[in-house]
């Protein structure tokens, strides 16, 4: 049987570098080992609506969290699963980790890749027949999962930040929103297209979206980035995840003197 940590630790932030604004840290990356955060939030509704399906099949980069998780969803829930990863063939942690699980992985250059919809007749008659996630598990029933963070939430807030790479956490944690605002912050460079993305999945006008913290790309870091993670270990015992949290945070400790008197949390998505 799952088991899993919801509803998830807020974890409060003491840090004098941030003056007057208070810090909570929505610990999602403890619901569950393999299933940690907004994926386990994304995979939830998806889930329920694959069933009749045997194999879930969907996209991602070569660090993608999602493929992660999907490929961990499939063994817990008995369901095979493929991954469509954009780029050459390559080894990592991430993709190793889902291949131990029993993901089939299929390498797609990057100018397909970029036009999913034309691979997927190959797909299937490569893979038979399949329940579609798209690339990040960004769809209407992920948002209604994200959405279901919010009200765990007990202290009262002004701001509530999530890492953006598909809109999807964004768009879900806006349409639960009451009062507040989101903001997102892409991980990615060029990410300005995403608040298209988050429009067409919510009819919130709670939230943003900050371009600023991407450090050079998806799945990129730079020197300032890494001094920040070091130094937010240090200071509170929390090694960050660089590709999606850090810069998020990062963000957030540079606004800092923006939003002083306020009240924000930074949803750890894993």
């Amino acid at each position: 049987m799952l088991q899993l940590n919801l509803p998830s630790p807020l974890q409060p932030i003491a840090d004098e570098r941030l003056g007057s604004m208070r810090l909570f840290l929505k610990r999602d990356d403890l619901i569950h080992p393999e299933l940690p955060g907004n994926k386990w939030r994304k995979l939830k509704y998806n889930l329920d609506v694959a069933r009749g399906h045997d194999t879930l099949l969907t996209f991602g980069g070569a660090y993608s969290n999602h493929l992660r998780a999907v490929a961990a969803a499939g063994r817990i829930f008995g369901l095979a699963t493929v991954g469509v990863v954009r780029g050459e063939p390559v080894s990592n942690p991430v993709l190793d980790f889902a291949v131990s699980r029993g993901m089939r992985l299929s390498f797609v250059d990057r100018a397909a890749y970029r036009n999913k919809d034309a691979l997927l007749p190959g797909l299937r008659a490569e893979f038979g027949d399949f329940y579609l996630l798209p690339e990040g598990g960004s769809n209407e029933h992920a948002v209604r999962g994200c959405a279901e963070l919010v009200p765990e939430i007990e202290v009262p807030f002004d701001l509530i930040c999530v890492p953006c790479g598909t809109g999807g956490t964004l768009a879900g944690v806006a349409s639960g929103l009451h009062a507040g605002h989101a903001l997102g912050f892409a991980v990615l460079k060029g990410g300005g297209f995403l608040r298209e993305v988050v429009a067409g999945l919510t009819s919130s006008q709670r939230w943003s979206l900050d371009t600023d913290f991407h450090h050079g790309g998806y799945a990129r870091r730079t020197p300032e980035l890494d001094a920040f993670i070091a130094d937010f270990q240090a200071r509170h015992g929390l090694l960050l995840d660089w590709v999606y949290v850090a810069k998020m945070l990062h963000g957030i400790y540079r606004r800092a003197g923006e939003w002083q008197g306020r009240t924000v949390i930074a949803v750890v998505t894993g």
